[in-house]
C-alpha cells in the first residue's frame, strides 16, 4: 500500500512539473543598453535579438550593477550584491556567499532540471560553484572570462578547454557558439522527455580580450578594430539567440517557454557609437553603467506582443518574478531584496505600483565602502554618490545637478541609503572561505584570481606569464612582499598536502621555466597566452599560514611544484604561501591541497 502511495505521489508530481514553463535566460557580458538595433544602434547587426525584443515584454528601466558578478548574484538570489559577499571581481569578492540560495537551487526544488553554460564568475571552488548551487548539467569555462587565471591554461576563446561537470573537455569552435550548443543540447534532450529545464546561458562575450570569428569582423568594416570585434562578438551572440529560438520551436515548446534576454552592465566598448542618450558605461554610477536591456516572451502567458514596461525595476527582482511565473514554492528562509514583476508583465495589464527607491553601486575594492560609486533611485530621481540629484525623466543624460534645488528630495533618499547600508555593513564581515576536506572537493585547486589584498590580483593569464603581482615597498623595487591570502575553512582537521606551484597544474612546466608566446587569434585584442612565459628564479619556497612562516624549502631547476605537509586544526586559517625571488616575494600563482 505505501509502494502504491508512493507512486500515485510521484505520478502527480510528474504531473504537476510537466505543466511548469520552461526558462532560458541570456546573459550577456558587457554589452550595454545601446548595443542593439532595437534600443537604436545604427551601427550593429542584432536581427534576431531586435525580433525577440518585438515580441517581447520590454522592461525599458531595468537596472543591474555596473559590473560583472555583482550582477549575477542579484539575478541568482534575488539579494543586493553587497548582502550577498559579491561586490567585486575577483580578490575573493566575487564567490557567492554559501548560505545563498539560487534560483538555480529554487527551480531544481520545484521540480525543474537546470544546466547552466558559460559564465559563472561566482567561485571556482566547493562550495561556490554552479554544480554546488543547483546546477544539474554545468559547461563553464573559469573564474570572470575565458583566459582569466581560473580558467584552463593557455585558453583562448577558440577551440579551448572548458569544466564540463568539473572535468576539463576539449571543444573546437568559438566560445560563444561552443557555450550555445551545450546549451541547445541540453534543451533538446529535457524538451524530448518532456521535463521543465531552466537553460541558464551566460556567455563571456563580448568582455574583452576582443576575439571573434572573422566574419563577424568583416561585417564592421570602416569601424575601429575595438568596435569591428566588440560589435562582432554581439552579431554572433544575435545569431546564436536565433538558433535556440528555432531550435525551440523546431521542439513544440515555443509556447510554453519563458524566454529572456539580458546583459550585466553598461556597454565596455560600444559608447563611442551609440549610448542611448546616457551618461556612463561599464563601472559608472550614472545610467550607462547600470541600465541595461531585458526582454521577456512566453506566448502562453500572453507575453508574445511588445510590451513596454517603463516602471524602476532591478537584477534583485529576477528570481522573485520567476518563481511567481512557474508558480513555483519560496525556500521559507529565503527573504528577497526584490520583489516580482509577474503583475507588470501581461499586455494591457494596470496594477497599482508604488514608487520605491533601488541600490546600485561599484564597490571593486576589498571592503565595501559606504557612498562609493553609488546611485539611490527612484521613478523620477537619481541621487549619484550621496551628493548629485538629476531628474531623470527631464534630464535622461543626467546633465544637470540639481540638489540644492531639491533639498527634501536629497534627504529622503540619503536616509534611504543610510537605513540600507546601517543593515547590509554587518555582513560585511561573513567572509567567504574555500573549504578543506569536504567530500565534494577531496582535491582543492585554487589561484590567485581569489587572493584577497588591496592591489595587485593576478587575475588573467597574462599576468601569470608576465610574473605579476607583488607589492612592493615604494622605492625599493627588492623588497617586494606578498600580502594576499586565501582564505580557507578546514573542515575536518589532520595533515594535509600542500602542492605550491608557479604554472598551472595543467602545464606541467617546472616553476623557473620560461614559455614561449603562445599563438593569437583573430580580434582586436592579443590573447592572454600570446604574451612570452617569463622565468622568475625562484630559489625557494615558503609555506605560511595564519602569518607564521612554518617551512622552508630550495626550488631546483626541474621542480614543477615544492609539496609541503602540514597539520592544519578546524576552522578558518588564512594561507599565503610564496616564493622567494630576486626582487622579493611571489605569491604562489596555483596551489593544490590535499587531505592525507
Amino acid at each position: 500500500m505505501k509502494k502504491l502511495i508512493s507512486m500515485l505521489f510521484a505520478l502527480l508530481a510528474v504531473s504537476i512539473f510537466a505543466k511548469q514553463p520552461n526558462i532560458v535566460l541570456v546573459i550577456t557580458d558587457d554589452q550595454g543598453y545601446g548595443d542593439l538595433g532595437c534600443t537604436g544602434n545604427p551601427v550593429i547587426k542584432t536581427p534576431h535579438t531586435d525580433k525577440l525584443a518585438n515580441e517581447s515584454v520590454w522592461l525599458s528601466d531595468y537596472h543591474v550593477a555596473p559590473t560583472c558578478s555583482p550582477s549575477r548574484s542579484a539575478l541568482v538570489t534575488g539579494h543586493w550584491t553587497n548582502r550577498t559577499g559579491v561586490w567585486h571581481t575577483i580578490m575573493g569578492r566575487s564567490m557567492l556567499r554559501a548560505n545563498e540560495v539560487t534560483i538555480g537551487q529554487m527551480l531544481k526544488d520545484n521540480g525543474y532540471e537546470t544546466g547552466m553554460f558559460g559564465k559563472w564568475h561566482m567561485g571556482d571552488n566547493y562550495p561556490y560553484r554552479p554544480e554546488d548551487r543547483g546546477f544539474n548539467e554545468v559547461y563553464r569555462h573559469g573564474g570572470g572570462g575565458v583566459g582569466q587565471t581560473p580558467d584552463v591554461w593557455d585558453n583562448s576563446y577558440f577551440d579551448g578547454g572548458y569544466f564540463h561537470n568539473q572535468k576539463i573537455v576539449k571543444a573546437k569552435g568559438f566560445c560563444t557558439d561552443v557555450f550555445f550548443d551545450q546549451a541547445n543540447k541540453f534543451i533538446r534532450k529535457n524538451a524530448k522527455a518532456k521535463k521543465p529545464f531552466f537553460a541558464y546561458i551566460c556567455t563571456n562575450a563580448p568582455h574583452g580580450p576582443l576575439h571573434c570569428p572573422q566574419k563577424y569582423i568583416d561585417m564592421y568594416k570602416g569601424q575601429s578594430g575595438r568596435i569591428a570585434s566588440f560589435f562582432g562578438m554581439i552579431t554572433n551572440i544575435d545569431d546564436n539567440v536565433g538558433k535556440t529560438r528555432a531550435l525551440i520551436k523546431k521542439l513544440g515548446v515555443h509556447d510554453d517557454t519563458i524566454f529572456i534576454f539580458t546583459t550585466d552592465n553598461g556597454t565596455a566598448s560600444g559608447r563611442e557609437i551609440f549610448n542611448a542618450g546616457m551618461r556612463g558605461q561599464k563601472g559608472s554610477e550614472y545610467d550607462g553603467g547600470h541600465r541595461v536591456p531585458f526582454f521577456l516572451h512566453w506566448p502562453k502567458g500572453g507575453m508574445n506582443k511588445k510590451h513596454v514596461v517603463d516602471t524602476l525595476c532591478h537584477a534583485v527582482d529576477v528570481a522573485p518574478t520567476l518563481l511567481d511565473l512557474v508558480d513555483g514554492a519560496k525556500p521559507e528562509k529565503v527573504k528577497f531584496d526584490g520583489t516580482s514583476l509577474k503583475a507588470l508583465l501581461k499586455p494591457g495589464s494596470k496594477p497599482q505600483w508604488t514608487d520605491r527607491f533601488l541600490v546600485t553601486d561599484s564597490q571593486r575594492v576589498r571592503d565595501p565602502i559606504k557612498w562609493r560609486k553609488s546611485s539611490v533611485m527612484s521613478e523620477n530621481w537619481r541621487l549619484v554618490n550621496g551628493t548629485e540629484l538629476f531628474n531623470i525623466d527631464a534630464d535622461p543624460s543626467q546633465k544637470t545637478d540639481v540638489a540644492k534645488a531639491n533639498p527634501v528630495q536629497v534627504s529622503k533618499m540619503r536616509a534611504f541609503y543610510d537605513k540600507w547600508w546601517a543593515e547590509l555593513e554587518p555582513t560585511f564581515a561573513e567572509t567567504t572561505e574555500i573549504y578543506f576536506g569536504h567530500s565534494a572537493a577531496p582535491v582543492v585547486t585554487m589561484t590567485s584570481h581569489d587572493w584577497i589584498q588591496e592591489v595587485g590580483t593576478p587575475w588573467n593569464q597574462g599576468h601569470i606569464r608576465r610574473g605579476s603581482g607583488t607589492n612592493s615597498k615604494k622605492g625599493n623595487p627588492k623588497n617586494m612582499l606578498h600580502k594576499g591570502h586565501w582564505p580557507i575553512k578546514v573542515l575536518a582537521a589532520g595533515t594535509y598536502e600542500i602542492a605550491m606551484l608557479r604554472w598551472p597544474p595543467e602545464a606541467k612546466k617546472p616553476i623557473n621555466a620560461a614559455l614561449p608566446e603562445g599563438p593569437n587569434v583573430p580580434g582586436a585584442s592579443r590573447a592572454f597566452r600570446a604574451n612570452p612565459g617569463n622565468a622568475i628564479q625562484a630559489s625557494k619556497a615558503t609555506l605560511r599560514i595564519d602569518g607564521k612562516e612554518l617551512e622552508t624549502k630550495s626550488v631546483g631547476a626541474k621542480d614543477v611544484k615544492i609539496v609541503f605537509e602540514t597539520k592544519l586544526t578546524k576552522g578558518i586559517h588564512e594561507l599565503s604561501p610564496f616564493f622567494h625571488i630576486p626582487a622579493g616575494q611571489l605569491g604562489a600563482y596555483y596551489v593544490v591541497a590535499t587531505k592525507k
